[in-house]
């Protein structure tokens, strides 16, 4: 057996002077996380191996003691290095392994030729634009073939990697996301090609789930777009192309699905890119060729049943109901009851760790808020009744509770599956916002109404 396993065994060894009996471990990429490859302490001259196998090929970190780490590329070959420590990587070197010896040349000649590319597209403008530049063409034709030989001289030594080695596919996917920032920038002719470049990937690739820079491709990708200078309309619908792209290059691999499309899904919430958001909630539960699994289909549910222009579900204010602003003989049965125009729906609760922040500055705008005719209810997930009436007791709008957490029909009925959740109604109960944060509800506000009674 042992035999057996060493055949396709391979190692990385070499001498970290500064790293004298030290532990010393390997991890590899599975997706995106990191999983143990082999780990190690280096003798009393920082002299250390490590042993990986086939299946750990791709990208992956050595990492000190110290949690300092060094990228290297593992494949069918010994890696030999020297230097000092991994918190001083300009002092290592590979001295054995082709794959990690391109890496490191490419990665080093790369990065100055993106420097010199911004300095010559910043030339260019100004002898496009600048009069007192301009009409000279024989310095614009000059910047022009720099760049053309700089970009030409990149592409000449990507394509003269041996297409089998896993560097090849590698590092033009690794330029693709460190270019994103200077294109966006000072390239933004580049942006077509650089986005059509990211839809092209083939997202079930297995060498991606093992290059470490799966949620960097996503997340330039958007990011490219959203910040691609088009108007916002313009934003969603390149955005939406490019979920179709990715969710079709997904389809045969359910697991990877599942997987991409919730950290989408999740990046896409965060920026509050909704209407994205919904776009890929609603293209996984409506197309029958998706598979997703429960609980992710549970929360994209939410999108469906309570996107925005849905009338969101009418509630009675029965268990544990405080409404400080209301007269007891005047106090709101039910939700549909309310005279607002406005209304704001937070549910949340007290073990919740971002709510008492986000309610807290609710309760320090809601003067504000009710001056412009909007209401708050405030339905708490809370199962102590004596939990609920101490967190409560401070705010001055509807706060109700029936003491079910999760299992509350009024809970069920918004699809609610994390707290705080925030909807915004008008007086027909139709959702206008799902807002990320009473941040983003309270530039709502200012923009539409307190901007619109100037």
């Amino acid at each position: 057996m042992f035999c057996s396993l060493s055949l396709y065994a391979q190692t990385i060894s070499g001498n970290l002077s500064a790293l004298a009996s030290q532990d010393l471990r390997l991890e590899g990429f599975d997706g995106f996380k990191t999983y143990p490859v082999a780990k190690t302490r280096t003798n009393e001259s920082g002299d250390f191996q490590l042993t990986f196998s086939k299946a750990d090929y791709g990208v992956a970190y050595l990492i000190s003691a110290d949690e300092k780490t060094f990228l290297v590329i593992l494949s069918n070959e010994n890696v030999e290095i020297r230097g000092e420590s991994l918190s001083n990587t300009e002092t290592i070197r590979f001295l054995k392994s082709r794959e990690n010896l391109l890496f490191e040349q490419y990665s080093r000649e790369h990065i100055r030729r993106e420097q010199a590319l911004s300095v010559w597209e910043y030339l260019g403008k100004i002898y496009s634009l600048d009069s007192l530049f301009s009409g000279h063409p024989v310095p614009k034709q000059a910047i022009l073939k720099e760049k053309q030989r700089i970009k030409a001289e990149d592409s000449l030594f990507l394509a003269s990697i041996d297409t089998q080695t896993f560097v090849s596919w590698y590092l033009p996917l690794r330029k693709s996301v460190s270019s994103v920032s200077a294109i966006a920038q000072y390239r933004t002719g580049e942006i077509p090609a650089s986005i059509e470049a990211f839809r092209s990937i083939d997202y079930a690739d297995p060498r991606l789930y093992k290059s470490g820079l799966l949620g960097a491709v996503i997340d330039s990708h958007f990011w490219l777009i959203e910040n691609s200078g088009r108007s916002l309309d313009s934003v969603y619908i390149e955005m939406n192309i490019s979920i179709d792209r990715l969710i079709e290059s997904l389809l045969s691999d359910e697991k990877k699905l599942n997987e991409i499309a919730e950290y989408l899904f999740k990046s896409l919430e965060k920026r509050s890119l909704f209407e994205p958001s919904a776009y890929l909630a609603l293209k996984l539960l409506n197309d029958k060729s998706c598979t997703i699994n429960n609980d992710f289909a549970a929360r994209l549910e939410s999108y469906r049943a309570m996107k925005t222009g849905k009338t969101a579900p009418d509630f009675e204010f029965r268990d544990g109901l405080s409404a400080p602003g209301y007269e007891a003989a005047k106090q709101p049965k039910k939700l549909s009851a309310l005279k607002s125009r406005y209304t704001v729906v937070v549910f949340g609760a007290s073990w919740c760790p971002q709510c008492p922040a986000e309610l807290s500055q609710i309760n320090s705008l809601y003067q504000k808020w009710k001056a412009l005719n909007i209401e708050v209810v405030f339905v708490s997930l809370d199962e102590n009744e004596k939990l609920f009436k101490s967190f409560t007791s401070v705010f001055p709008f509807i706060s109700i509770c029936d003491y079910q957490k999760w299992e509350s029909p009024v809970v069920k009925s918004f699809h609610v599956f994390a707290t705080p959740a925030i909807f915004l109604l008008d007086d027909k109960r139709e959702i206008l916002l799902r807002p990320n944060s009473v941040s983003q509800l309270d530039s709502w506000v200012d923009w539409y109404l307190v901007k619109g009674n100037r």
